[in-house]
C-alpha cells in the first residue's frame, strides 16, 4: 500500500488554471467506465482488470516503472487529466499511467483535472 503521494497540479492544468478544476474521483468507478475507451485495451484485460506491468508494451512498462519509482522515492506525481470522450465515457488525457498504477496499488479515491466545461459528467465518479 501507497503510504505516501505527492501529487502535483498538471501541467497542462497549470498552463490554463482557468480551464480546469480539480476533484477527487472513485478509481474503481472512473475505471469501469475507462473500459469503453478504443485506448483500455492497451492496460485493461478482458476483465476489466489493470494488467500486470509484464505484460503491457514496452513503452507503457518503462512508464509504470516510472511511476512506481516516484513512488518509492516520495517523488512528486502529476495529476491525471480526465475527460468525457464522444461515447459519454470516461477518456484519460494525460497521467494514465500514473491513474492506473495508483489504482493497481489499492487506491481509491484520486485527485485529478478535469475541463471545467465537464464538471457535471463527473458528478458519477466522485468519492
Amino acid at each position: 500500500m501507497v503510504e505516501t503521494l505527492n501529487l502535483i497540479d498538471n501541467k497542462a492544468a497549470r498552463a490554463r488554471p482557468h480551464d480546469y478544476i480539480c476533484i477527487e474521483i472513485n478509481t474503481e468507478a472512473v475505471l469501469k467506465s475507462w473500459q469503453l475507451s478504443v485506448f483500455s485495451f492497451e492496460w485493461l484485460d478482458q476483465d476489466g482488470k489493470i494488467k500486470p506491468i509484464t505484460a503491457l508494451k514496452d513503452a507503457d512498462q518503462i512508464k509504470r516503472q516510472d511511476i512506481e519509482k516516484a513512488l518509492k522515492d516520495g517523488a512528486d506525481i502529476e495529476k491525471p487529466l480526465l475527460g468525457i470522450g464522444i461515447q459519454d465515457n470516461i477518456e484519460i488525457g494525460s497521467g494514465k499511467a500514473a491513474l492506473l498504477t495508483l489504482a493497481a496499488h489499492g487506491i481509491k479515491k484520486l485527485p485529478v483535472h478535469i475541463p471545467k466545461s465537464n464538471e457535471r459528467d463527473f458528478k458519477p465518479f466522485l468519492a
